[in-house]
C-alpha cells in the first residue's frame, strides 16, 4: 500500500479507495486531491482549477463541480490535465445558506467514474463565505400563511421562512427542538424610517385568542422570554423595518395546530424605552441584550421582572406607535420520532 501512495497517481488512489483500506485512508486521499485544486471566490461567481493526472485526462467529462462539467479543459506539457470550472454562484446546484452576518455558498468537487446513483470516487467540499452586504434584503416580500392588516397607511407582514432564511417556508411541521424562523416587516413606502418591534407574542391553540385558549408566552414587553429557557434569539437586522425571530420549537400542544399571535409595533428607530425594545438573552454572558444597541442594554434588565413603565402625567397622550395584531399559522410541533414531514 505504501507503493500506491508514493507513486502519486490519482487513479491509483481511486482504485485503492474502491478495493482496499488502510488507516487514515480517507484523510490521505483528501490531502492528495487538495494539493491539486485551487478555489477563487469571486464577487458573483466561483472559479475552481483542478490539475489531474495524465491517466484521468480521457475521463475529463467525469469531473464535476456540483452538477457542472469543466467550463474549459486543457492538456499540460507534462501530460496532466487542467480542469477549470468558472460558474455563477446561482448555478451548478450550488447551495446558499444565510446566517446572521454571512452568505455561505457550498457544493462538492467530484470525480465520478460511474454514473449516479453510484457514489463519487473522489469528493471534496467547496465553500465560499461572504460578509452579508450592507442593506441586503431577502428575496421575498409576500407573507406565507400569516395575516396582518394595514393601519394608518402602513402594511404589516409576518411569515415563516425556510431554514436558510432565503425564502418562504415549505412546511408547517417542526420537530421539537428545531428552529422556526419568523420574519415580520412593515412597508415604509413614503413614511419616515420606522423600527419594527415584536412587543408581545404568544403561541396558542386557536386562531383567535380567547379566555379558554391554551397559550405559551414567547415575547413579553419586547423581552424574548423563551430565549432564557431555550435557545431562541433575534437575528441581526437587515433593515430597521424588519425583524427576524429565530424561535426554537418548544414543548407545547405537541401534534396539534398552533398559532403564533404577535403584537407588531412600528416605532421611532431613534427612541427606545422600557416597553419599546427588542431584548434577547445571551447565554454566553448570562445577560439580556438590546438587539439594536447593546450599549443601551440596561433597558432590558427589567426582563427578569415585569418591565412596568413609570407613571407619567398625561400618559394617555404619550405616543404608542402604530400597532397591528397579527397571527401566523397553523403550524405543528411534533416529537422527533415523528416521520415524514408534509409540505403546505
Amino acid at each position: 500500500m505504501t507503493m500506491l501512495a508514493t507513486k502519486g497517481k490519482l487513479e491509483l488512489f481511486i482504485l485503492a479507495r474502491q478495493h482496499f483500506f488502510w488507516p487514515k485512508m480517507e484523510h490521505d486521499v483528501k490531502e492528495y486531491v487538495k494539493c491539486y485544486f485551487n478555489v477563487d471566490c469571486e464577487k458573483h461567481s466561483i472559479k475552481v482549477t483542478w490539475k489531474v493526472s495524465p491517466e484521468l485526462v480521457e475521463n475529463a467529462a467525469r469531473l464535476f463541480l456540483g452538477h457542472c462539467v469543466p467550463s474549459t479543459f486543457s492538456v499540460l506539457p507534462t501530460g496532466e490535465g487542467m480542469a477549470t470550472f468558472h460558474y455563477n454562484l446561482n448555478g451548478c446546484a450550488i447551495k446558499k445558506r444565510v446566517t446572521g452576518k454571512k452568505h455561505i455558498y457550498s457544493t462538492n468537487l467530484t470525480y465520478r467514474p460511474n454514473r449516479k446513483p453510484k457514489p463519487a470516487a473522489i469528493s471534496h467540499h467547496i465553500k465560499c463565505v461572504y460578509i452579508r452586504p450592507e442593506g441586503w434584503i431577502p428575496p421575498f416580500l409576500i407573507p406565507a400563511y400569516g395575516s396582518a392588516e394595514g393601519h394608518g397607511g402602513l402594511v404589516f407582514h409576518m411569515a415563516l421562512l425556510n431554514e436558510d432564511l432565503t425564502g418562504l417556508a415549505k412546511t408547517s411541521l417542526f420537530p421539537l427542538g428545531s428552529f422556526i424562523p419568523i420574519w415580520a416587516a412593515v412597508d415604509q413606502k413614503d413614511h419616515q424610517p420606522l423600527l419594527l418591534l415584536l412587543e408581545e407574542c404568544v403561541a396558542a391553540t386557536t386562531p383567535e385568542l380567547q379566555s379558554a385558549s391554551l397559550v405559551y408566552p414567547i415575547i413579553t414587553k419586547g423581552c424574548l422570554a423563551d430565549g432564557k429557557t431555550g435557545n431562541s434569539r433575534f437575528l441581526p437586522r437587515y433593515h430597521s423595518s424588519a425583524i427576524l425571530l429565530y424561535l426554537q420549537s418548544f414543548k407545547f400542544a405537541l401534534g396539534e395546530e398552533v398559532y403564533i399571535h404577535c403584537k407588531l409595533v412600528a416605532w421611532d428607530p431613534e427612541v427606545f424605552d422600557i416597553e419599546k425594545k427588542a431584548c434577547h438573552y445571551i447565554k454566553e454572558t448570562g445577560e439580556w441584550e438590546l438587539l439594536d444597541d447593546p450599549s443601551q442594554s440596561d433597558l432590558c434588565k427589567c426582563c427578569d421582572s415585569s418591565c412596568k413603565p413609570r407613571l407619567k402625567r398625561g400618559v394617555d397622550s404619550e405616543p404608542q406607535g402604530l400597532v397591528q395584531n397579527s397571527v401566523l399559522g397553523p403550524l405543528t410541533i411534533v416529537e422527533n420520532s415523528e416521520t415524514q414531514i408534509p409540505t403546505i
